[in-house]
């Protein structure tokens, strides 16, 4: 893999290396809120250079390692409480490691999609350890509406019960290709859940900063609905349940560090005013499961 350094997001494959190095970072912790020993294995310079050189990095690390909690336990909760769920499918799954280190059952299906380079790289990397369910990767281009389609009708034909991941995934998606996505999801009569992100509106608007879209500029943030939930409903997702960053990391002793552009604008405002929008930025991000309709 290429290991030039750069301030930017090469592509949008290079996320991948971000998020792996902020959960081997966190696997480094003695109060470590998961686990994640095999991200070290597929990371490589390139994604610590991009992970500590990009804009809000400490703010971007929490979140990371957070949005990795919450997940972990949707997924673990899921299934727990469903016993006909029997296929998970992880939409750009990068270089997430679940299969490896969750308690899962060794009867589960999990599928994961991503560019070849990724799937290329995983494969290389991981080949000599053994995963916890039955794992099988695929190398597909998401934007290939008919190839997409019918990947995700035959994985429904051979499926009780699917959950949908896509972390991560849907801010690079304009909102005509994450509508696409959506209706097709919906389409497989056996996909019941589904498990993605929620943007506030200060975090859209913060994404279409100067300094945010120069570094993205190469992998730009996309999606841009005008209410986040009600574009999912409208395409068949009812929202479940969500999780909201700030309110998870209190629970468990792991308050955010204040974003710089938030600082700025405490500057000149009341303490009133001040707490007022630290309560806010609980509500920034989060992740939620989605039922269809």
């Amino acid at each position: 893999m290429n290991e030039k350094i750069n301030s930017e997001i090469n592509d949008v494959t290079d996320t991948a290396l971000w998020i792996a190095a902020y959960r081997a970072e966190e696997t480094q912790r003695r109060d470590a809120l998961f686990r994640d020993p095999f991200a070290k294995i597929l990371l490589g310079s390139t994604g610590h250079s991009i992970a500590t050189r990009t804009q809000g990095s400490r703010y971007t690390a929490w979140s990371v390692v957070i949005r990795t909690y919450i997940i972990d336990h949707f997924i673990i909760d899921l299934i727990s409480k469903n016993p006909s769920l029997d296929t998970v499918i992880n939409l750009g799954a990068g270089l997430d490691t679940r299969p490896y280190r969750l308690s899962l059952p060794k009867n589960l299906r999990w599928v994961e999609v991503d560019f070849p380079k990724i799937i290329d790289l995983k494969n290389d990397k991981l080949n000599s350890v053994a995963p916890l369910c039955k794992l099988e990767r695929h190398s597909l281009d998401l934007s290939d509406n008919k190839v997409r389609d019918y990947f995700l009708e035959k994985i429904s034909n051979e499926s009780n019960s699917v959950l949908t991941l896509t972390e991560g995934v849907i801010p690079y998606l304009s909102n005509q290709n994450a509508q696409s996505l959506a209706q097709s999801l919906y389409r497989q009569k056996n996909f019941l859940y589904w498990i993605t992100e929620y943007y506030s509106p200060e975090i859209l608007e913060f994404l279409r900063t100067p300094k945010r879209l120069k570094q993205m500029q190469k992998s730009p943030f996309l999606f841009y609905p005008e209410k986040w939930f009600e574009f999912f409903k409208i395409h068949g997702w009812e929202e479940f349940s969500t999780k909201y960053f700030g309110e998870e990391s209190e629970k468990i002793g792991r308050t955010p560090p204040t974003p710089g552009w938030i600082k700025r604008q405490e500057e000149n405002q009341s303490d009133t005013t001040i707490k007022s929008s630290k309560n806010d930025v609980k509500f920034f991000l989060g992740y939620s499961i989605y039922k269809r309709c």
